[in-house]
């Protein structure tokens, strides 16, 4: 195994698949299907339903400061930001992380981001017309921008995190931990902990809580590549805890294949989004692959059923409620 993935840019398919590797067309084709219900990817896809069904199970999220729904909302950002100096700004149906802000300072000439960058007030209106017209969002389709809380990094972790947060990745089969790990800005990634910007991944032991290796431009690496701090046997803070949310919510959503994200604040975990479509990098960080886990996740399970009243589910498709919409407050 360990030889695979040694040479993974130069592996052949039957290489990988003797690794035990899982490729995009084995999970889209054969995993997805199996394990997730169609219907069921709404509330993952939208990521104010996910934040509901978290605020309904006592799952910690970020606190939402405004959601614009409609063009003229932008108008009022400035009444809605409210002198606050730290928020992140994220499409509802972004993935990727793409279109997402991690704003550090804001005031009336413009935002400064995570990453060092600057935005003025016409690029910011800019931005958010782009994300609401669906640019950032699975389909295209028209979307919702979300502002809220900015998490304060761990102190255990804030001198990993160039720039930004670190943040956790749990994949879950049929609400069991299958694999996690860490995810850790980078100067290329702008502050951001996405694998697909140029982050960093650490696979992480799951009984243990602690990291071996990781994963940098889908290679494996050994060192943090701004200040080369070996990257194995890093402690995880509230590691127990932050699995237990993310089994907490598998079985609520009902999707059998699902990464959860959370981010790790100086009190403890907060759930930040879900996906029923999770990437495939983690099995780089750890360095093994996911289809054993899969069969016998496939062998030993039962498919989920969703631990939540079908009514609470039915309201989560509708439109954002009222009493997210900030100036209904």
């Amino acid at each position: 195994m360990r030889h695979v993935f040694r040479r993974w840019a130069f592996a052949w398919p039957w290489e990988l698949r003797r690794g035990g590797v899982l490729g995009l067309n084995g999970r889209n084709l054969c995993v997805l299907p199996r394990l997730n219900p169609k219907p069921l990817y709404a509330l993952v896809d939208d990521k104010l339903a996910t934040k509901l069904i978290c605020q309904e199970l006592g799952i910690p999220v970020p606190e939402t400061y405004a959601v614009l729904e409609r063009f003229p909302d932008i108008r009022r950002l400035p009444q809605w930001v409210n002198g606050r100096q730290e928020f992140v700004v994220k499409p509802a149906r972004g993935a990727g992380g793409r279109g997402v802000l991690v704003v550090t300072k804001a005031d009336r000439s413009g935002w400064t981001l995570c990453g060092g960058g600057r935005m003025g007030q016409d690029e910011i209106r800019h931005h958010l017309a782009l994300s609401m017209s669906g640019v950032y969002s699975k389909g295209g389709r028209p979307d919702r921008v979300i502002i809220e809380q900015r998490i304060a990094p761990h102190p255990a972790l804030a001198d990993l995190a160039f720039g930004g947060t670190a943040d956790i990745r749990v994949l879950l089969l049929l609400g069991r931990t299958a694999m996690a790990m860490l995810r850790l800005p980078t100067r290329g990634s702008g502050g951001l902990a996405n694998l697909h910007q140029d982050a960093l991944g650490l696979g992480i032991d799951v009984e243990a809580g602690r990291t071996h290796g990781g994963i940098w431009r889908n290679r494996a690496a050994s060192i943090h590549p701004d200040t080369a701090r070996p990257l194995e046997g890093i402690v995880v803070p509230h590691w127990q805890e932050a699995l237990q949310f993310a089994v907490k919510l598998a079985g609520a959503i009902g999707l059998g294949y699902l990464g959860v994200d959370l981010v790790l604040g100086a009190c403890g975990p907060v759930v930040l989004e879900a996906n029923g479509r999770a990437g495939l990098g983690i099995q780089i960080a750890n360095r093994r692959g996911l289809l054993p886990p899969i069969r016998e996740a496939l062998a030993d399970g039962t498919p989920l059923e969703p631990a939540l009243p079908a009514g609470l589910y039915k309201s989560l498709l509708r439109p954002v409620p009222g009493n997210l919409r900030p100036h209904e407050k």
